[in-house]
């Protein structure tokens, strides 16, 4: 299969999606009947066998575990004691509730797995309360979709479960090497807002409480350590795999949500309805993807992409700038999770025959995707801020606001391909190395 057939694929692709197509069945479509048209019948007979073998394997039951732990914090009523705490911690410093917005994304993040469910459960607690303060309201709502975007990077993240199930890579080393990125990234969130709005809710600064009382509300930060320290440190500890420490963290919810008093039928049936919603949502686009893969693994068409990308000379650098480029065009058009299924079979292998490092490369293709959830016109979590916000508003201030953090989140992903340390530090020291 030459490279122009592969390009006019991935075209046709595109305009199905923009002629309203849903994402799952533009990949089918390309897929199917491109596989259909190389070999015929036997080679779409065997696909069936090829989903099966992969949707088998016991890392992809972790997807709706997580969904479902993201869930049971966000109904359990978790979230807001969370983001009650923190804006008593942050809310004096220059930007006030704005740190606060981003603190406690990355808290939610490190249970949550998912950035819709971490830009939306904030996003409902916060814009109350920031719109009770008068704050800014451009920055207000950038902070929230910018922050949600943690909830993929920092893990457990399912967006890095599903690239190590794509790309064979270990998921406990992918997500060990997203800790780093995903705290340098919070801070540098933070670092903005202090530097460009340090006035911001300077008029209603968070009451100053007495010390003792402010120790006493730390507790309800309690569960979010507990399950976090639960999930990573099960799989380094070598005691559960990312699945079983999945169902650790869960039970551990569980917990912390009966403890509150909020436990019951209603909440568990809610929660498990939208659990299962997201997870047959991903699901469907995963299976897709694969059907995809069957067809350019048959036809050769990753092995030609490759050969092209390494005939052209370029250097590691040059090509992680130019696929920096690629995806930053992508994600104004396509969603995380395509992005990441699409993107993984076929770029996996083009970087690793110049030698990326497959576990860096997942932190920063997973950079790449937090980027196009904020990119308009389709940036996933642009719309989930506008939707929880209390009587409307202009969705221009959403993008308005997100904007600055689009080009630190660029300007960040260069520092990792500059300083690619800062995702496998962590790793080699797991490893002792």
């Amino acid at each position: 299969m030459s490279v122009t057939v592969i390009f006019a694929g991935f075209l046709c692709m595109l305009a199905l999606m923009f002629l309203s197509m849903p994402v799952a069945v533009s990949i089918l479509a390309v897929g199917g009947i491109g596989g259909y048209l190389a070999y015929g019948m036997p080679l779409v007979e065997t696909m069936g066998g090829v989903v099966w073998g992969t949707l088998n394997n016991p890392v992809m039951t972790a997807i709706p575990l997580f969904m479902l732990l993201g869930e049971l914090l966000l109904r359990g009523g978790i979230a807001d004691r969370m983001f009650d705490t923190l804006a008593v911690w942050l809310g004096r410093l220059p930007g006030g509730l704005l740190h606060t917005n981003i603190g406690t994304c990355a808290l939610f993040s490190a249970t949550s797995g998912s950035s819709v469910a971490t830009a939306a459960t904030v996003g409902t607690i916060a814009l109350p309360a920031l719109g009770e303060r008068n704050y800014p309201v451009r920055p207000a709502l950038g902070t929230l979709a910018a922050g949600g975007t943690l909830g993929i990077l920092i893990p457990p993240s399912v967006n890095l479960l599903v690239y190590g199930s794509l790309a064979n890579v270990s998921v406990g080393q992918l997500f060990i090497a997203g800790i780093l990125p995903g705290v340098l990234l919070t801070l540098l969130f933070s670092a903005y807002v202090m530097i460009r709005y340090p006035d911001a809710g300077r008029d209603s600064a968070a009451p100053d409480l007495p010390a003792a009382e402010k120790r006493r509300l730390l507790r309800h930060l309690v569960p979010p350590a507990v399950i976090f320290g639960i999930v990573m440190g099960s799989i380094y500890g070598g005691l559960a795999t990312p699945t079983e420490s999945a169902a650790l963290g869960v039970m551990a919810a569980f917990f912390f949500v009966w403890r509150g008093g909020r436990l019951g039928w209603p909440l568990l049936e809610t929660c498990f309805i939208q659990c299962a919603r997201t997870t047959g949502m991903v699901i469907l686009v995963i299976v897709c993807a694969l059907l995809l893969n069957v067809t350019l693994s048959m036809t050769g068409g990753t092995q030609a992409v490759t050969r092209w990308v390494t005939g052209l000379g370029l250097s590691q650098t040059a090509l992680l700038l130019l696929l920096v480029v690629f995806y930053v065009a992508l994600g104004m058009f396509m969603d995380a999770m395509s992005m990441l299924v699409l993107t993984v079979p076929i770029a996996v292998p083009m970087v690793a025959a110049l030698g990326v490092d497959p576990v860096w490369f997942g932190v920063f293709v997973v950079v790449m995707c937090e980027i196009g959830l904020i990119t308009p016109p389709v940036g996933m979590n642009l719309f989930v801020v506008q939707g929880v916000r209390r009587g409307g508003g202009d969705f221009n201030d959403v993008i308005r606001g997100a904007t600055p953090f689009v080009i630190l989140m660029i300007g960040f992903a260069g520092l990792l391909v500059a300083v690619p340390q800062i995702a496998l530090l962590l790793p080699q020291m797991a490893a002792g190395r």
